[in-house]
């Protein structure tokens, strides 16, 4: 039996009233009933040192033993005295300390309260987390003497509400409506489940009173964060529906075609992305953090050549058809899908994101904003100007809305339409690259990622009126706003249906979209 975390006085330092743990501390803490044993320990860290907390560590680790009696930590075939770190030879003899689940539980409950000591910010931080769902009063001292001590302000507030936690265990009524009185101002969620843990067992009128008047003011200051979680995850959402529409406001918004492969061209950009992670920790693992900078143009031209093949070869031989295209690209998504399963297999493989998009930014107590849906927002509104210059202020723009507007006069002013209509067509196909490969780095991906979001991206170009990317935009953002509102009130299930059963009803009094076209080509 080893001993593998000899470092970890590394992380804790104490003032100057340390106190080495003793033989008698090390022999109650590892015998005797548990109470017992429990009580020893909470006496022992109020006073710990290093020691002892190598001591409690090696206890989390089973690397204890009882030695005629006498608790001794084992390293190899050593034994090693707590009290003065003496090694000497295991004898064959040496029984084994049983530590319960309670046990167990007090001793990494003790562990974290010497925590709080370290110098490391991340390390006392982890520790006044892990302290917050059960703070200890038999900690109290501790806990204070690391309250006069810490230096961080967003630390000092975490344990200030650590040691209000622990206040609530108190016997003293005039603590416990201190305690009530600093939960109420407290904006963590964990807080409202410390109150009502405690509401239930209060027996004094006026703690009770003190407690569910903490507990309302907490769930007021919580409900601001909820509201704003769902209005940040309907962006999110949204900014993902705009990612997959953008590309089918081209093909079908501005084309005329019913691309039921969408789904899986955005398959194919997932897939790409997933070939380069590959590729870059096979052969550049130094540099993986920007894999995805290199993915972007690749997951672009794999699924922009893809669409660019499928409109000469199939496509482009039935425009003016939108039932025969439905059903062609329909049987081109299967084909696609058997195409993915076969050299990846039936499985989802999983695309990680790079180090700059793991993580988040607290910004409330119950709001937390990932960074990869940051990055997400921004790559979408990114895309979308893109588009829109694009399609408003270049060459290829000014043909494509030409040969959209007046096919036979555009060909009589001597545009290549076939040539044209390639082009916006790989064009549409390469943004749906570009949605895959963002949808990569919020999900795993598979065979049938399209499929999830080709519904919505019809609906999202429907409402927002065909051909005009602002419809789209408003489009899918309140789209995916409303559907994480209802979500919150009906469940994911209920929030599909209601939002269906509200464009239906919208297409039927306004059949053109929220944007009409305009020009003489409205009629056409």
């Amino acid at each position: 039996m080893l001993l593998p975390k000899l470092l970890f006085t590394a992380i804790v330092s104490f003032a100057a009233s340390a106190h080495a743990i003793s033989v008698d501390e090390a022999n109650a803490i590892s015998s005797g009933e548990t109470d017992a044993r429990i009580e020893a320990l909470n006496q022992a860290v109020v006073r710990a040192d290093a020691g002892t907390a190598l001591f409690l560590q090696a206890l989390a680790d089973d690397a204890v033993k009882l030695v005629r009696g006498r608790a001794v930590m084992v390293r190899g075939d050593k034994g090693i005295d707590p009290a003065s770190g003496a090694e000497f030879d295991l004898p064959d003899d040496a029984e084994d300390v049983v530590n319960n689940n309670r046990m167990r539980g007090e001793i990494d409950s003790a562990l974290a309260a010497l925590k709080l000591f370290s110098k490391d910010d991340a390390v006392r931080m982890a520790a006044v987390q892990q302290m917050q769902s059960d703070a200890d009063p038999s900690k109290l001292a501790l806990i204070e003497q690391a309250l006069a001590a810490e230096q961080n302000p967003k630390i000092r507030d975490q344990l200030a509400l650590v040691r209000a936690a622990a206040l609530l265990g108190s016997a003293e009524k005039a603590q416990r409506l201190e305690a009530a009185a600093l939960l109420g101002s407290s904006k963590q969620s964990g807080t409202k489940t410390i109150l009502l843990a405690h509401l239930q067992t209060e027996s004094d009128g006026a703690v009770k009173a003190a407690l569910g008047k903490a507990l309302r003011e907490v769930e007021a200051r919580l409900a601001w964060g909820d509201k704003l979680g769902a209005i940040f995850s309907g962006i999110s959402l949204g900014s993902i529906l705009l990612l997959v529409a953008l590309g089918l406001a081209i093909t079908y918004g501005l084309m005329g075609v019913i691309n039921m492969a969408h789904g899986e061209l955005m398959m194919i950009g997932a897939y790409a992305t997933y070939v380069v992670q590959g590729l870059f920790q096979r052969y550049l693992p130094g540099a993986f953090d920007w894999y995805l900078l290199a993915a972007l143009p690749v997951a672009f031209m794999a699924s922009a050549l893809m669409g660019a093949a499928l409109e000469r070869s199939v496509i482009r031989f039935l425009y003016g058809r939108p039932l025969e295209t439905l059903l062609a690209t329909w049987g081109i998504s299967l084909m696609l899908m058997q195409l993915v399963r076969t050299i990846f297999g039936a499985q989802n493989v999983g695309v990680e994101n790079p180090a700059w998009m793991s993580g988040g930014v607290q910004v409330l107590g119950n709001l937390s904003l990932p960074f990869n849906r940051l990055v997400i927002i921004g790559f979408a509104l990114f895309v979308l100007g893109s588009v829109a210059w694009l399609i408003g202020r270049t060459r290829l723009g000014l043909f494509v809305r030409g040969v959209t507007q007046n096919r036979p006069i555009a060909s009589c002013m001597g545009v290549n339409t076939a040539r044209i209509d390639t082009y916006a067509f790989a064009l549409g196909s390469g943004i749906a690259g570009l949605a895959g490969c963002a949808l990569s780095q919020v999900g795993n991906v598979g065979p049938d990622l399209g499929q999830g979001y080709i519904v919505d991206a019809f609906m999202v170009v429907v409402l927002g009126g065909v051909g005009q990317l602002a419809g789209t935009v408003y489009a899918a953002l309140g789209l995916g706003v409303l559907n994480k509102f209802l979500e919150g009130w009906v469940g994911a299930v209920l929030a599909k249906i209601a939002v269906l059963v509200f464009i239906i009803i919208f297409i039927q009094k306004r059949p053109q979209g929220i944007f009409a076209m305009k020009g003489r080509s409205a009629e056409a």
